[in-house]
């Protein structure tokens, strides 16, 4: 049940969310889901209003009920949408779209053009691809002007504000890879919990570059001194190949992995 005058109360990552928007304006929240955040924002008096939008029925639903509990239906409307599609250009200043994949989030910040350029801020937080997701931002004309990582519930999510910005500056190309894996800002700022992360990921990298070389090692023992017909062989020469391509991959996520280990120490 939702009180009114007592602010809704958020998971750490979306109040990482609200703390990283600028104040006053309108915003406009894709994927509200319940719609908790754009509550908070305006209980709070930290936005003027919200537009919360979803592309599901139900949860938007819930979203109106709990808008409707709080007093607040003057102040955020709720929208059936897929993305942008029921937001006119212009009605926001900033722009929220969270806890979706990167490829997803990228479908509706080009899906219009005209509605996407008229925000003054990006508040993006995509579940996945997130080195393929800076590169679109990057080729895009984003620039990232804040970047976060939270951990929450064994899980880590990288929320970041971005603005449009045509014709920004690259950054040295020697890093370009590492920032666009793991966050230009966070590496900068030696982020305490992307180091957390990084050592993770080394345990896991670890891990799988072990197994790969003992399957190696397993199948040079089991090849010595076997008479393989034809038909045999090619087949595991293919396993082999693939198996040493794998090998090839995970190694140079290692050592980009190390490299961005050293430069936050």
């Amino acid at each position: 049940m939702i009180k009114q005058g007592k602010p809704v109360s958020l998971s750490k990552r979306l109040a990482a969310i609200a703390d990283m928007l600028s104040p006053g304006g309108i915003v406009a929240d894709v994927g509200c889901d319940h719609g908790f955040l754009d509550l908070y924002l305006v209980q709070t008096g930290k936005m003027d209003g919200a537009i919360a939008m979803d592309v599901r029925k139900g949860p938007l639903a819930a979203a109106t009920e709990h808008v409707r509990q709080a007093g607040l239906s003057d102040r955020i409307e709720t929208r059936l949408s897929d993305g942008l599609e029921a937001l006119a250009a212009g009605e926001a200043k900033s722009l929220v779209c969270a806890g979706m994949g990167g490829p997803l989030m990228q479908r509706i910040l080009t899906a219009y053009p005209e509605k996407t350029e008229s925000f003054e801020e990006f508040l993006l937080q995509p579940q996945s691809e997130l080195r393929e997701f800076r590169v679109f931002l990057r080729e895009n004309g984003y620039k990232l002007i804040e970047e976060r990582i939270v951990f929450e519930d064994g899980k880590y999510y990288f929320p970041m504000k971005a603005r449009l910005a045509k014709g920004q500056s690259e950054a040295e190309e020697e890093c370009r890879e590492l920032y666009d894996r793991y966050g230009e800002l966070l590496i900068r700022r030696k982020d305490p919990i992307l180091f957390q992360y990084l050592k993770e990921q080394e345990r896991i990298l670890g891990t799988i570059l072990e197994q790969l070389r003992a399957s190696g090692e397993a199948e040079d023992k089991a090849s010595e001194g076997a008479e393989e017909i034809a038909l045999e062989g090619k087949a595991s020469e293919g396993a082999d190949s693939n198996r040493r391509m794998r090998l090839r991959e995970v190694e140079m996520e290692w050592e980009m992995l190390q490299r961005t280990m050293s430069l936050m120490k």
